[in-house]
């Protein structure tokens, strides 16, 4: 069944206009849900809406409205809805193209899928190429619902995401964050730590590995509850107080998975670890990798 796009908009690249689809990157997924419900009774209790000089307020007796100041509200008709949604262009205009290490991780606020959407195949495709090809991710504006967004296009696969980014306003900055004056690391502790992160290393991540597994716990103790059973609190061991960082470290090393030796060099001594790639979300194109040949 193909997914049902949530809105419309047009890429501008250049000169170059592509008309797209937005689809969601989420897939529907069985949450646990809790309600309200009426204590020793158990039904479950109804939500409704109240006008402080009217009481109880029908669903067809609802509106909109935009509260200027405390207290004082301007109710919008429908039709002034719709011409309000219409300020907004649907464009998504792209103002700069970055390495994708230089868009800070905290910016990234909701991912979408872009589809081609009618007489915008070939354009698309050229387009999510070029990224490719280029090794970067656009910057771009993108206005709509009566707001205007900042957005990072890459490419993926055989098609196009696209990041809608926070205002640098709307990140909390470091130093509301309460970490006073940290002590500085030992080359010991250090070189300690880095031996437990290469027990632990792997080069590529595979997301099918992990599973809510308090999800499962916690609909395994209900269902045990509506057979008649009890819901009691697991035990769980304590954490144990860190006294001594480097005693900590050396039992974490002995506890530690075991991991594949690495490959050795032709000196002997074994191959260091390989740096962190530096575009975590661009793949080097073919005609990259036969440039670096030819250069080599």
């Amino acid at each position: 069944m193909s997914a049902r796009a949530l809105d419309t908009a047009t890429i501008s690249f250049g000169l170059v206009t592509i008309p797209i689809k937005v689809y969601s990157t989420s897939a529907p997924s069985e949450e646990l849900h809790f309600h309200f419900v009426h204590a020793g009774c158990g039904e479950r209790l109804e939500q409704q809406s109240r006008c402080p000089a009217h009481g109880v307020v029908a669903r067809d007796e609802m509106g909109k409205g935009f509260e200027l100041a405390k207290g004082k509200v301007v109710e919008l008709e429908q039709d002034e809805l719709e011409v309000l949604e219409a300020v907004a262009s649907d464009e998504i205009a792209l103002t700069e193209f970055v390495p994708a290490t230089a868009v800070d991780p905290l910016l990234l606020h909701a991912s979408y899928y872009l589809g081609p959407d009618k007489g915008g195949d070939r354009a698309y495709r050229l387009f999510r190429d070029a990224l490719e090809e280029a090794e970067l991710v656009g910057i771009a504006t993108y206005s709509a619902r009566g707001k205007q967004y900042v957005v990072m296009l890459r490419h993926d696969a055989d098609g196009l995401v696209m990041h809608q980014l926070r205002y640098p306003d709307e990140v909390k900055p470091w130093s509301e964050i309460p970490i006073g004056q940290l002590a500085r690391s030992t080359p010991t502790e250090l070189a300690l730590a880095m031996q437990i992160i290469e027990s632990l290393r792997h080069d590529t991540f595979d997301a099918s590995r992990y599973k809510d597994e308090v999800k499962l716990r916690v609909r395994k103790l209900i269902a045990q509850k509506a057979k008649g059973g009890e819901i009691v609190a697991p035990e769980h061991a304590p954490h144990p107080e860190l006294t001594d960082l480097m005693a900590a470290l050396k039992e974490s090393l002995g506890t530690a998975p075991s991991h594949t030796p690495r490959r050795a060099h032709p000196s002997g001594h074994a191959k260091p670890p390989r740096a962190p790639r530096a575009r975590p979300h661009a793949t080097r194109s073919k005609s990259a990798r036969r440039r670096t040949r030819h250069h080599g």
